[in-house]
């Protein structure tokens, strides 16, 4: 019987639609066995990481509060596991959406809902007549994991408008706003804020700055963010899990 080790390409989304890396891993060793020929199309590690990129995509972003680190740590752990995730399911913007929504639910939180317009996050990328993904009171607010010249420019016509932009973003993207905003006119007039200290700050004031009282406060934040999640996104795995 000839041994053999055939290499392949294969994703946890497409081993996920055939039923799992177990599966297909057991199928495909059968049929090779019918030809002769003994080995697998996945090396053992391959199969190991398969089967981890399979339960994050299963089970999702998980809120696990851990009282020995920041508020800012615990928020940057759910970016965190957007970002895997994200990296194991082909370059969905799932890391967009989320924070597109958790900005949605402190604005909840903060003015009571009703107040804030919530969309899908599809619809924040495409042309649209909104001037930013919310509109506040005379703020426009712009939610990006990426800000670019285009962004920049929007926000421009917000102040043309008579409206005060705020750019909500990643750390990294902090950097790069501020790079686009160098050297023009409009760098002193669009306000550019770090979204794990926006959210962390809330939390610390909806707590009144009690300690003890953070992790009830940021999980209302993050029930809210799943309410809106559950009306405005159809990927399950958006949801955050408590």
């Amino acid at each position: 019987m000839q041994t053999s080790m055939i290499t392949t390409s294969l994703d946890p989304i497409t081993s996920l639609s055939l039923g799992g890396i177990e599966r297909v891993a057991s199928l495909t060793s059968t049929l090779l066995s019918e030809y002769g020929i003994k080995g697998s199309i996945l090396s053992a590690p391959e199969i190991a990481t398969l089967r981890e990129q399979e339960r994050l995509l299963t089970e999702g972003m998980v809120f696990r509060f851990d009282n020995a680190k920041s508020i800012a740590a615990n928020v940057a752990d759910i970016f965190a596991q957007a970002a895997e995730i994200q990296k194991n399911a082909g370059g969905a913007s799932l890391v967009g959406a989320m924070l597109q929504h958790l900005v949605g639910a402190k604005l909840d939180t903060v003015l009571g809902v009703g107040v804030a317009s919530h969309h899908g996050s599809s619809l924040a990328d495409g042309p649209t007549e909104r001037q930013a993904d919310f509109e506040v009171n005379g703020v426009a607010i712009h939610v990006t994991t990426h800000p670019s010249e285009a962004l920049i420019r929007k926000a421009a016509r917000n102040l043309q408008a008579g409206l005060k932009p705020l750019i909500v973003t990643l750390a990294d993207g902090v950097e790069g706003a501020a790079y686009l905003l160098k050297n023009t006119e409009w760098k002193d007039r669009i306000d550019v804020i770090d979204a794990t200290q926006f959210l962390t700050a809330n939390v610390y004031e909806r707590s009144f700055f009690k300690a003890e009282d953070c992790k009830a406060t940021l999980s209302s934040i993050l029930t809210r963010y799943n309410e809106i999640v559950a009306v405005c996104e159809t990927d399950p795995v958006l949801q955050i899990r408590f």
